[in-house]
């Protein structure tokens, strides 16, 4: 498990990556905002990673699972231990986000939270059987040299966590994970949150996998043995996906906008533009705009108060020219 060459689309790694810069062009959140933004993803991660694996649970039945602790007539208990388990093992996920290092008692502490009501005495614990993957044609890591191989993996993700695009390192980590295959069950949902784990690390969002694309996500698994790139690519389209959903879900809250331009509790358009303009010198009004998400002229007028301030000047010819800060070197 040396360092792995790269294979991301270029072109599927600049919109993850403009996308990401977006979301965090919007921070600061409110606190509140923060605290519902985990939580729409601790149901929706955990809908979404459950259902990949048969969990008969829909989105609203998981989030009364989850949040009021109810069980849901007709369906079996194993279900409900698995909603509430991802849940747990989703909140530990954040632990995790800003520690200098991963450790191997941490991946065993995610199986753990996830499978411990499931079954406890095998929760947490390498399997010290075989097992098969119906419909592969691969072997996984055979038992006795599982625990060799997960610290083969964890020295690799220390390793090369900051030396290759974090889409890429995130499905990389996802799919070395699941090929050594170390619990006797819940390796796909410790594999995502390993996913998840690693975007959150680099500053992404969530990516979520719906269980209308299972066979499109498993055949990527598949062919990843001969050729990563299809798996990684796979992985780099739902992060742009849900990136640009939660977007337009942000937006449609009023995070872009609001009375006289106010934002996020309080933060101005204008204070969002100059940071927009620092984070990406060189834009015209109409990028600023699809950045901003706001109208062109809304972005224009706000260009010309902080022009007008000595704040920002445009330079360049007018077709090809953009925006940079004052006294910047760009």
């Amino acid at each position: 498990m040396g360092t792995t060459k790269r294979h991301i689309s270029p072109i599927l790694l600049q919109k993850a990556e403009e996308l990401r810069d977006k979301f965090i062009s919007l921070r600061p959140f409110p606190e509140e905002t923060v605290k519902s933004l985990r939580e729409y993803y601790r149901i929706g991660l955990t809908y979404s990673s459950n259902a990949l694996e048969g969990n008969s649970l829909t989105e609203s039945e998981t989030k009364v699972v989850i949040e009021d602790g109810l069980t849901i007539e007709g369906k079996p208990l194993r279900d409900i231990y698995e909603a509430v388990g991802h849940a747990h093992a989703y909140d530990y996920i954040y632990t995790l986000a800003t520690n200098k290092r991963i450790e191997e008692s941490d991946i065993l502490e995610l199986h753990r939270l996830f499978y411990e009501k499931i079954d406890a005495e095998k929760a947490g614990k390498y399997r010290n059987v075989p097992v098969f993957i119906s419909g592969s044609n691969y072997a996984v890591t055979p038992p006795a040299k599982i625990e060799s191989s997960m610290k083969t993996f964890i020295k690799w993700f220390n390793e090369n966590e900051h030396k290759i695009p974090t889409p890429e390192f995130a499905a990389l980590a996802h799919q070395k994970f699941v090929f050594i295959h170390p619990f006797i069950d819940g390796n796909g949902r410790v594999a995502r949150l390993i996913l998840n784990l690693a975007l959150i690390r680099g500053e992404y969002t969530i990516a979520l996998i719906p269980a209308i694309l299972r066979h499109e996500y498993v055949q990527s698994l598949e062919i990843s043995h001969e050729n990563i790139s299809v798996f990684i690519d796979f992985i780099a389209e739902r992060i742009i996906a849900t990136q640009m959903d939660l977007l337009r879900l942000l937006n449609d809250g009023g995070v872009n906008g609001g009375v006289n331009g106010g934002v996020n509790g309080g933060v101005k358009l204008d204070e969002l533009l100059f940071d927009a303009i620092k984070n990406n010198p060189g834009l015209n009004a109409p990028a600023l705009s699809e950045i901003l998400q706001k109208s062109l002229r809304s972005t224009q007028r706000y260009l010309k108060t902080l022009s007008d301030s000595g704040v920002i000047e445009f330079r360049g010819a007018a077709k090809n020219g953009g925006y940079y800060i004052i006294g910047s070197k760009q």
